[in-house]
């Protein structure tokens, strides 16, 4: 079974702003869109991305707050006093993008999004240029896989093509995307395997085994030899 790509989730129209988009028409984008952030493309390439973070300075160092930040202040707050003098896409947005391949694997895409704490990636092909954007909610979509058709890939892809089994000797049931397995394996190494697959596979929520082997070939009984 091939895990779902990038590709195959992320949203192909993306609405972009150039370098040079005053900061009013970015606000715009974003209004008008509604969405939260946009890329920011200069001569067709992705080289930052504006959010609704990168423009509230403008507000937050309004009125009093004319003095810039003192010696000893944050990177963040030295950074955000920088973007309220802003006035183009240029001067506040976050740069470099965050991006990923098309062909990368969703599960890949999911750590990598925990690991950047971001809302989204921009997908970017092998020549450098933006073909789609993935969203944490594009990934979620996973999740709307209906029932019986889980049930039909675990019971005939998993158990009958990948580990040989009569695909009919296994109960299984799936219920809001929690999959309940019942029946006998020959081995246990094949009872962990299904396990293993069923939970990996998209879609699904939950596992909740019982299945059983007849006989155990994990366990190996060591001999010790003494020698006198």
């Amino acid at each position: 079974m091939r895990e779902p790509t990038v590709s195959s989730l992320m949203t192909r129209e993306v609405i972009t702003a150039d370098v040079g988009s005053s900061f009013k028409e970015l606000v715009a984008l974003l209004e008008d869109n509604g969405i939260s952030a946009v890329p920011v493309l200069d001569g067709g390439y992705p080289v930052g991305v504006v959010s609704e973070a990168d423009l509230v300075p403008k507000e937050e160092f309004r009125g009093g707050t004319s003095e810039p930040p003192g010696l000893f202040a944050g990177k963040a707050e030295k950074h955000r006093w920088e973007q309220a003098g802003g006035v183009t896409a240029r001067d506040v947005m976050t740069s470099p993008v965050k991006s990923i391949s098309p062909d990368t694997a969703a599960s890949v895409a999911a750590r990598e999004l925990a690991a950047a704490g971001v809302r989204r990636l921009f997908v970017i092909d092998s020549d450098g240029a933006l073909v789609g954007v993935l969203s944490r909610r594009d990934l979620l979509k996973l999740f709307t896989r209906e029932d019986e058709e889980l049930k039909t890939v675990i019971r005939d892809e998993i158990f009958g093509r990948m580990l040989w089994v009569d695909p009919f000797s296994v109960d299984v049931e799936v219920f809001d995307g929690v999959v309940t397995m019942d029946g006998q394996l020959e081995r246990q190494s094949e009872v962990e395997i299904a396990e293993h697959l069923v939970r990996s596979l998209p879609g699904v929520v939950d596992v909740h085994s019982r299945l059983r082997p007849e006989w155990n070939d994990t366990t190996h009984t060591r001999q010790t030899t003494i020698f006198g």
